[in-house]
């Protein structure tokens, strides 16, 4: 049986002000600051509405964090927010305590909310309290300035919420008065009207994340491409599903990637960049990476295909000198040379943290010629080569090349061939053995954190075996 801690005097004193909602409303023009958070928690978990809309025409710090309170989105304490504010904004002389600029929807957690019996959520340290005192803004200048409204938006298939409609709805009356300020948002249908039309309602230059994790046709990704200019404050951007349609000529995937490629020149901060099945990359990687104006801290580029001129431009492009994580899985390398990654991987020795070689058909000759580079990585804390077939000896070779980085926390390597019968069915007791062998390998030089050995799916029922130092996972009936 759990024992509750008792309410502390700061809890006893919201609750006995509360008792009374008129003498609540009255009192918080001379509450001191200190009981604004904890008060207004206990307003907010009891629903005193009436209290709660005063509270926010005299909230005394720049920031309410109301998203920080809500579990899941609740459209009545959304309204009743939104009333405080109406009732804020329709009053010539602000209140004397007033300095709200921001009104923040997020629900991620963040450092507001602490009352100072350590209860609840981290809201202002005492120093922030004394910073919010001595923050002194004009009334007449406090009054011009916009509101700020932060939101993340995730824009998936169907209508929206009731949250979210009645949101857009308040704020497309107020634009005048209001910014829409949106740090992450994610797209999970296809775009269309309705979406462009909550990309105006934004205010883009607020964006630092967008993923698109849908289907996009060419000529849509081209109409959307003007809003991605107008994010100069993007730091991430991962576009997926963009195939190519059937008798598109040369010239015309030139243009609709250019109406792409062209707005990366606005974008002053974008430093990940990831591409997923973008067919349209094919042949035209210098023409995206060419693009950008400031060196990028990740680059992943998955199930795309490449030509030998996109993958002899990755060596050579002066926007991959700085990376910290390169991710190239299902990326079919066993044509190409593997002269470029090794330049690559030299060159960005002293930043690279994860390299990401998953499923890559890369051969063992191509292995063998990097593995001198993959060795000065010395910052390298996250290594995979997934369901790649690597022999015994050349696993041998790659461990001893990656047995001296001491960064190393997470190694992911395929399972020997030698594993596997003639008719690729996985041999456990064989894999098992073979895996402990070049665990120890590798213990001879340090000890490894994380160090996993898996097979390729097994061709009969597509069960996969797991060695992970001395522990044994397999689901595969066919196992030996």
């Amino acid at each position: 049986m759990s024992i509750q801690s008792p309410p502390t005097l700061l809890e006893l004193a919201g609750r006995s002000l509360l008792s009374d909602k008129c003498r609540a409303i009255l009192d918080l023009e001379d509450l001191p600051i200190e009981l604004f958070p904890p008060l207004f928690v206990e307003a907010f978990s009891r629903g005193h509405t009436e209290v709660l809309k005063k509270m926010v025409q005299t909230w005394p710090f720049t920031c309410l964090p109301l998203g920080t309170l809500m579990r899941q989105p609740q459209p009545e304490m959304l309204r009743v927010a939104l009333d405080g504010l109406d009732m804020l904004l329709a009053q010539q002389d602000r209140p004397r305590r007033w300095k709200l600029q921001v009104l923040d929807l997020r629900m991620v957690p963040r450092n507001f909310w602490r009352t100072w019996s350590g209860a609840v959520i981290d809201f202002c340290s005492p120093e922030d309290i004394k910073k919010n005192r001595t923050l002194k803004l004009d009334p007449g200048m406090a009054a011009k300035l916009p509101l700020k409204i932060f939101i993340d938006l995730c824009l998936t298939e169907g209508p929206m919420d009731e949250f979210l409609t009645h949101l857009f709805l308040w704020v497309t009356q107020r634009r005048d008065r209001l910014h829409l300020c949106c740090s992450r948002l994610k797209i999970l249908w296809k775009p269309t009207r309705h979406t462009r039309k909550v990309l105006r309602l934004l205010q883009l230059d607020s964006v630092q994340k967008v993923e698109v994790h849908c289907t996009w046709a060419p000529s849509t990704l081209a109409a959307c491409a003007p809003f991605l200019g107008q994010m100069r404050n993007l730091r991430k951007l991962l576009v997926s599903q963009v195939p190519v349609p059937a008798h598109t000529s040369p010239e015309e995937q030139d243009w609709l990637l250019s109406q792409l490629t062209s707005q990366f020149l606005r974008m002053d901060c974008l430093r990940k960049f990831y591409v997923d099945a973008v067919l349209l990359l094919e042949g035209h990687l210098e023409q995206v990476l060419g693009h950008l104006k400031t060196p990028l801290e990740t680059l992943s580029i998955t199930k795309c295909p490449l030509s030998d001129s996109d993958w002899n431009y990755l060596s050579r492009c002066p926007n991959t000198s700085q990376l910290r994580r390169l991710d190239l899985r299902y990326i079919k390398l066993t044509n190409f040379s593997p002269e470029p990654l090794k330049i690559l991987l030299e060159t960005v020795a002293a930043t690279l943290k994860r390299l990401d070689l998953e499923a890559c058909e890369i051969t063992e000759s191509q292995l063998q010629a990097i593995l001198p580079a993959l060795s000065r990585c010395s910052q390298l804390r996250a290594l995979c080569f997934f369901q790649n077939r690597i022999s015994m000896s050349v696993l041998r070779d790659l461990l001893c090349h990656t047995a001296r980085l001491s960064q190393l926390s997470v190694e992911l390597y395929p399972a020997p061939l030698e594993s596997y019968d003639a008719q690729g069915a996985i041999l456990q007791g064989r894999c098992s053995q073979l895996c402990a062998e070049l665990t120890a390998l590798l213990k001879d030089f340090r000890q490894p954190k994380v160090l996993v050995f898996c097979t390729v799916p097994c061709p009969q029922c597509g069960s996969m075996f797991l060695y992970n130092q001395g522990l044994n996972h397999c689901f595969c009936p066919t196992a030996a």
